[in-house]
């Protein structure tokens, strides 16, 4: 069996890691037991997950042993890294009907079970006695070292509370708390959570005097630069009800034709020769692939029926060659159209603006189609007339989104 650590270095996932070399040997000579830690500040996990996810598999399947961890006591506070302001606090109810929702979606990724995967949560914080914790723990940290930390640095000048301050702390903690329980010698976790992951290894260097390890991923971003599992401003979900197969299907058919290659490597399990001989692919080909990446990630989020039923339906509604029932269709009544139905309202109704000021910036720029014809005002009124025999009409946004209307 390859060594892991190979792995997630070919196919593009590592971008930071403490003493690589003694890391790679270890994975090479025995089971390293791993984690990773998600406050559940959302009821559903993002796009922007799938690469850590995708790395669980990877490392699971080379024998390794993860730890989820979820955020029970650190998602009461919300990590500073990479914000310009305080999250907002979630209740103890929220947090744990959270944690619920995102258990199932992780069980698509990861096997959990005796001598497999452990899910547990860091409520262990809840009960720390907070001058024994400082008194025995706080020792081990430089204010001024965690002061040169980018996640701290960048709130100094708009202000950092005492509150968000100890997350550093908090995070180290539980590294120290896994190790001791499990085991657990390696922290996983985004290139915002360096400086988190080193304070953890420190700390049980300190307390234990047990090498420790950190390793960060490269984030998953679009051509630009910008945080990949984002769509006009909102999120990408996994949850089917927040974000539906056939959208999540279109936003990965849709990527970046610079990204394409990379994001296969990062989302998918095809074998690397696969996408190595895709890389030589130009014009329609390259479209190919794309079709490819947006299947098999949503084969494996949603399930390969649902992948099946999101590709016919793209394929109907943009070459006329698959299944049209499964294409997104927005029901509209007779009597809402004998009312006067405004095209931005429809645009509405279908979830295909998130404002009335951007449906009537697509109009005047061109951006809307009804049946094939622009609409050039936003005053335009949908008719009956507007509906085919069969009773359904076509909303196209710019050239990537269409969706239809059925009359009821």
């Amino acid at each position: 069996m390859r060594n892991a650590y190979d792995i997630l270095k070919e196919r593009g996932f590592i971008a930071q890691c403490t003493h690589e070399d003694e890391l790679r040997e270890l994975m090479g000579k025995e089971s390293v037991t791993f984690y990773m830690g998600y406050d559940p500040t959302a009821d559903s996990l993002t796009a922007g997950h799938l690469l850590t996810l995708m790395a669980h598999a990877h490392l699971q399947r080379a024998g390794h042993r993860l730890i989820t961890l979820m955020g029970t006591g650190t998602g009461m506070i919300g990590d500073p890294s990479d914000r310009t302001g305080m999250r907002q606090v979630v209740t103890r109810e929220v947090v744990d009907h959270n944690i619920a929702c995102f258990k199932k979606q992780f069980e698509r990724f990861v096997e959990y079970g005796e001598g497999k995967a452990i899910m547990d949560d860091n409520s262990w914080l809840l009960d720390l006695n907070l001058v024994s914790f400082m008194r025995d723990y706080g020792v081990h940290f430089s204010v001024n070292r965690m002061l040169a930390a980018e996640c701290y640095k960048s709130r100094l000048a708009d202000g950092l509370t005492a509150f968000e301050f100890t997350y550093m702390l908090l995070q180290a903690y539980d590294f120290l708390e896994l190790y001791r329980r499990y085991g657990c010698r390696l922290q996983l976790g985004g290139n915002d959570q360096w400086s988190n992951i080193i304070a953890g290894a420190e700390l049980i260097r300190k307390a234990e005097g047990v090498q420790a390890y950190g390793l960060t991923f490269n984030l998953l971003t679009t051509g630009d630069g910008s945080k990949m599992g984002k769509s006009a401003g909102n999120a990408i979900w996994l949850d089917a009800a927040k974000t539906s197969p056939y959208d999540f299907y279109q936003y990965w058919r849709n990527v970046d034709d610079a990204t394409v290659i990379k994001t296969l490597k990062l989302l998918t399990f095809l074998p690397m020769e696969e996408i190595i001989a895709m890389a030589e692919w130009e014009g329609s080909q390259l479209n190919k692939a794309k079709e490819i990446l947006a299947y098999e990630v949503t084969k494996t989020v949603h399930g390969q029926k649902e992948a099946e039923k999101a590709q016919e339906a793209a394929k109907a509604l943009f070459s006329g060659a698959g299944d049209i029932k499964d294409a997104p269709t927005t029901d509209i009544s007779r009597s809402e159209l004998a009312g006067g139905l405004n095209i931005i309202t429809l645009l509405e109704k279908m979830k295909l603006i998130p404002s009335r000021g951007e449906g009537r910036r697509l109009i005047t720029q061109g951006g809307i189609k009804l049946n094939g014809e622009s609409i050039t005002t936003h005053e335009h009124i949908i008719k009956e007339a507007d509906f085919s025999d069969d009773g359904h009409l076509l909303i196209e946004k710019g050239k990537k989104i269409k969706h239809r209307g059925r009359l009821i």
